[in-house]
């Protein structure tokens, strides 16, 4: 079987390390791909949103399988690209639908949904530029902190929690008046804050049978203490320790359940990756928002627990069998610490060259943003390079992860030190 993977970041050559082992794997594909990737399958100069382009790779390469790593091209329908064309719609994409990826794609969407289908989520209400003034009294009436969201994508930067009540209504006027965030922030939801530890429920559907992968929780802010900026995330752990048999059955029931449930009584076809983003308070789950596919870096730190071949997995999912899967998954605790450019998730270099990441040998090295640059490994990104390491608990796993990094050095390398503080 050759298998096209669409993406370019840790998420991405994670999935490829893991299909790579498969058997019935022939030939492998990455657009656009990183240097990890390149290592073990043919990366392909193609854009994740190029659907044209996307196209002519799938016939010219014989491709008999798409996965699709991130939101963009989920949210901008290349699942439905493919059914609607007639040499493509033979071929099954690991992906929802466009209908069904608004549960990403739209904040306003996601909170209806779970309000229709009784799933626990934050109280919130949705406001325009022609509303702001009925936003300024939505505010008024709830305790701080005030949490305002873009209901569209905005690259996992659309989400601000303020203190203050004066500046959380500047900012509701920054993003609907002044379009902070283009279109994304035409609509803002605005909700309750929840107080709580948060996790992450991975979740594969087939549009019938489904299966939960394993919990983790990742850290999002640049500094020690999860102090200052949001990044894309800067390291996971999983399993997640707090979440014992008695909370994970309240996420099934509550969440999980009612969700797959849910698509299918909306008539959203669903094959693919729910990411659940939760928060626990007390001892009950609240959705905080759902993703359409794997997060990053979570990944890292799940999907090399699973035991199973990844391409029987996702055959089963292309032909609604995957009920018939016996999920085996790695006991043990799995942390991933990412390295990230230096100003990162500000003004950042990139072109820096990578060394050590080739010598580790009891830990897995994902590459996030590399390239290749004159047969040296430099960065490309941001987040550059995830360091997954197996522990009998996530003290031990990171211990590991944290020796093998200082192995690894490009100029002006950063990576938090306390992942897992709270833990």
């Amino acid at each position: 079987m050759n298998i096209l993977i669409l993406g370019s970041g840790g998420r991405e050559h994670t999935l490829a390390w893991k299909l790579h082992q498969s058997k019935k794997l022939e030939k492998l594909f990455v657009a656009p791909g990183n240097a990890g990737t390149n290592a073990i399958a043919h990366n392909l100069a193609v854009g994740v949103n190029d659907f044209k382009g996307i196209k002519n790779a799938v016939l010219q390469h014989e491709v008999n399988m798409v996965v699709v790593g991130p939101e963009d091209p989920l949210v901008n329908g290349i699942h439905d690209y493919f059914l609607d064309d007639k040499e493509l719609q033979h071929i099954p994409v690991i992906g929802p639908q466009k209908a069904a990826a608004a549960l990403e794609g739209s904040k306003e969407f996601a909170k209806e949904f779970m309000c229709r289908h009784q799933i626990p989520t934050a109280a919130y209400q949705s406001f325009t530029n022609e509303t702001i003034e009925d936003g300024f009294k939505f505010l008024e009436s709830l305790k701080p902190p005030y949490v305002l969201k873009a209901d569209g994508l905005a690259a996992g930067k659309g989400v601000v929690i303020l203190e203050d009540l004066q500046k959380a209504k500047k900012e509701l006027q920054s993003m609907l008046i002044d379009a902070k965030f283009g279109n994304a922030s035409a609509t803002v939801v605005i909700e309750e804050f929840l107080a709580g530890i948060e996790l992450s429920v991975f979740v594969l559907s087939d549009g019938s049978g489904y299966k939960v992968l394993p919990t983790a929780k990742d850290y999002k802010r640049i500094g020690e203490g999860d102090v200052g900026l949001n990044t894309g995330g800067m390291g996971a752990i999983s399993p997640v320790p707090f979440a014992d048999q008695e909370f994970m059955s309240k996420i099934h029931q509550q969440v999980v359940v009612p969700t797959v449930e849910g698509l299918k009584k909306d008539n959203l076809p669903y094959k693919g990756f729910i990411f659940i983003g939760l928060i626990k308070v007390n001892n009950d789950p609240f959705v905080i928002e759902y993703n359409v596919r794997l997060g990053d870096p979570e990944t890292e730190a799940v999907v090399p627990r699973i035991k199973n071949d990844l391409v029987e997995v996702f055959e089963a999912v292309a032909n609604q069998q995957l009920n018939q899967i016996d999920l085996q998954i790695d006991e043990r605790t799995a942390t991933t610490v990412m390295l990230v450019s230096g100003g990162y998730p500000e003004a950042y270099e990139k072109g820096k060259v990578i060394q050590g990441h080739d010598t580790i040998e009891d830990s897995l090295v994902f590459h996030a943003g590399t390239t290749m640059n004159e047969g040296q490994v430099v960065t490309n990104g941001g987040r550059v390079m995830a360091v997954t390491s197996f522990g009998d608990d996530f003290k031990q796993a990171l211990k590991k992860s944290y020796q093998n990094i200082e192995k690894i050095s490009f100029d002006k390398m950063n990576y938090r030190t306390d992942i897992g503080f709270d833990l």
